[in-house]
């Protein structure tokens, strides 16, 4: 039987609303390249790496344990 693999926000490892933790158990990355990752990409592109996170925040469900 396979199971597949669903992304959810971090409960473990969350520092704001475990977007970046979730992702990084996702891809099984460390939080903090994915963090780091996200700093850069949001700098890069004018900030709207933060609008996305507020929608993945949103879109994205926490994980029922």
């Amino acid at each position: 039987m396979e199971t597949s693999k669903r992304l959810y926000r971090s409960d473990t490892d969350k520092m704001l609303g475990g977007v970046c933790g979730g992702i990084a158990e996702y891809f099984d990355l460390d939080p903090t390249l994915v963090r780091v990752g996200y700093i850069l990409l949001s700098v890069f592109t004018a900030f709207s790496g933060v609008l996305a996170y507020f929608v993945l925040w949103i879109i994205m469900p926490n994980k029922k344990v």
